[in-house]
């Protein structure tokens, strides 16, 4: 009938905010781990503040703030910290290296990330009702932080630097971190879930 309403046209699908969050965290992870680790010299650390700045930091903030519009509370709060801790990060380099402020005794540094780890073993226990490919994440992340805390501290294991242990645990978190993006991306291209992440440890 000609008096008849089409009607309204399909509302486009709002894409996933975090597989570019989680890449962006993981990549600029495995580049800073290569230092944390002596795979790559400490020069390096030139290379990694910018893409702290503008991959790790600015993309995960996105992220976040994108999470936060689907109302996911818990993507909102791990992507917009993690993106300012990669902010304080570039910010305490590039500082420092400028000659704008005094290096931080390492101890400061070793409490700072200390709490990052205490922050991310919290969001582990909540990430239990999340996919296993998360939750690996930040069982990785948690065990990171603390062993590069307890470098900057001082300690050893045997002859090894727990910083340097914490680069070795860096790099799996990064890696791991690209591979749960990579299939979230391929399955969100396939329009189902192709390759599963696993259910999550406590579902009720």
């Amino acid at each position: 009938m000609e008096n008849e309403i089409a009607p309204p046209p399909p509302t486009p699908k709002a894409a996933n905010p975090g597989p570019l969050g989680l890449a962006a965290f993981g990549l600029t992870t495995v580049v800073l781990s290569c230092v944390n680790a002596g795979i790559l010299s400490p020069d390096a650390v030139s290379a990694v503040v910018p893409l702290a700045f503008a991959y790790g930091g600015v993309a995960q903030l996105i992220a976040g703030v994108l999470e936060f519009k689907t109302g996911n509370t818990f993507g909102m709060v791990a992507f917009t910290s993690y993106g300012l801790f990669w902010w304080w990060f570039a910010f305490m380099k590039w500082t420092v290296g400028s000659g704008w402020l005094k290096a931080p005794p390492s101890s400061a540094v070793a409490v700072t990330l200390l709490m990052w780890g205490v922050f991310t073993f919290l969001l582990w226990i909540v990430a239990f009702r999340l996919s296993k490919g998360v939750w690996s994440i930040f069982l990785l992340l948690w065990i990171t932080f603390f062993f590069l805390a307890s470098g900057d501290f001082g300690y050893f294991i045997g002859s090894l630097n727990c910083g340097k242990i914490g680069g070795y645990f860096g790099l799996l978190t990064g890696i791991d971190a690209l591979l749960v993006a990579f299939i979230e991306v391929f399955n969100a291209t396939a329009g189902r879930a192709a390759i599963s992440l696993g259910k999550p440890l406590i579902r009720s």
